[in-house]
């Protein structure tokens, strides 16, 4: 059973920082993108940042310059790296994985359960 856990989570003042990590257990052979998404009360799971298996980055717009998504192949982790959080950055955050079984598997997209971002203004 293939699973991604989140931590990382917690309750910070705006302009403070985070750093949520994502590390995929079980068996597979290869994780390829990976990304951090986010959904906050009453809204729509909206994508924050993805990774790309060759380390390309691609951020909403309104985390740009201010949040940082990186991998470690070698743990299975992804991380996500927010400095200058505002009040508006408040939601539960997931991390999600387009993982292969095997080297001729398609790929599956596996998701985190989730861990809670607030930020107090």
């Amino acid at each position: 059973q293939v699973q991604l856990v989140e931590s990382g989570g917690g309750l910070v003042q705006a302009g403070g920082s985070l750093r949520l990590s994502c590390t995929a257990s079980g068996s597979f052979f290869r994780i390829n993108d990976m990304g951090w998404y986010r959904q906050a009360p009453g809204k729509q799971r909206e994508l924050v940042a993805r990774i790309t298996s060759r380390d390309i980055t691609t951020y909403q717009d309104s985390v740009k310059g201010r949040f940082t998504i990186s991998r470690d192949n070698a743990k299975n982790t992804v991380y996500l790296q927010m400095n200058s959080l505002k009040p508006e950055d408040t939601a539960v955050y997931y991390c999600n994985g387009e993982m292969q079984t095997t080297s001729w598997a398609p790929n599956s997209v596996r998701w985190g359960q989730g861990t809670q971002v607030t930020v107090s203004s």
